[in-house]
C-alpha cells in the first residue's frame, strides 16, 4: 500500500466529511444531553459513517452500469454539488435545531446528510469506481476508516474540542474546510471536463 496516497486520500475523505461543520451541529443538537449520552450518540454516529460510506464505496458502482453514466460526467455531477457544499461553509448558511426528546439523530441527520452529505456520497462512488484492484480497495478502504475514525473522536471529545478552540475558533475551522472542499471540488470537475475532452 503506497503510504503518501493513503493519507492523501484520507485527509481528502477527511475534509469531505465537513468534520468542524459536524461538531457544530452535534453541539447545537446535543446541548440537552447529559455528558455520557453524547459519547455514546458519537459513537453510533462513527458507526453508522463507517457503514454508510462502505455501501457506498462498495456498492455504489453499479449504479454507473444501471444509469450508463460515465466515470468523468460522474466526476463534474460530483464535484459541482461538492462546490456548493463548500461555498455555503464559507457563507455560513446552515439551520441546525436541537433534537428534541426521544429523536435518536445518530444515523439522521448526523451521519446521514450532515456528514456523509450529497458531495461525500459523490465521491465515495468515484472512489469506488477507481479502484478496480484489491490493493486499491484496501487502500481507500483503510482512509475511510481513518476518516471516519478521527471525525468520530472529534465528536467523542467535542466539549474539549470546543475549549481548545472556542465556539468562534469552531466557526473559523468550519469555513476553513469550506474552502478545502471547494478546491478538492475544482480539482474533480477539472479532472472530469479535461477527460472529457481528450476523448
Amino acid at each position: 500500500m503506497d503510504l503518501s496516497l493513503f493519507i492523501n486520500d484520507a485527509l481528502k475523505i477527511f475534509f469531505i466529511f465537513t468534520p468542524f461543520f459536524v461538531l457544530s451541529a452535534f453541539i447545537s443538537m446535543t446541548q440537552e444531553m447529559e455528558e455520557k449520552e453524547k459519547k455514546c450518540l458519537a459513537v453510533r454516529v462513527t458507526f453508522g459513517i463507517i457503514v454508510i460510506s462502505f455501501c457506498v464505496f462498495l456498492f455504489g458502482k453499479y449504479l454507473f452500469a444501471l444509469f450508463g453514466i460515465t466515470l468523468d460526467a460522474f466526476r463534474i455531477g460530483a464535484g459541482s454539488i461538492l462546490f456548493l457544499s463548500g461555498v455555503s461553509m464559507v457563507g455560513g448558511s446552515s439551520n441546525i435545531k436541537s433534537a428534541g426528546e426521544g429523536n435518536d439523530i445518530a444515523i439522521v441527520p448526523l451521519a446521514l446528510p450532515i456528514t456523509v452529505g450529497p458531495g461525500g456520497i459523490g465521491v465515495l462512488l468515484l472512489f469506488g469506481a477507481e479502484a478496480t484492484t484489491l490493493t486499491a480497495k484496501l487502500e481507500v478502504g483503510a482512509a475511510i476508516l481513518t476518516a471516519s475514525a478521527c471525525v468520530g473522536t472529534m465528536l467523542f471529545f467535542a466539549p474539549l474540542v470546543v475549549k481548545a478552540v472556542g465556539k468562534q475558533g469552531v466557526v473559523i475551522l468550519s469555513k476553513i474546510t469550506g474552502l478545502m472542499i471547494s478546491a478538492i471540488s475544482a480539482q474533480i470537475i477539472f479532472t472530469g471536463i479535461r477527460n472529457f475532452l481528450l476523448l
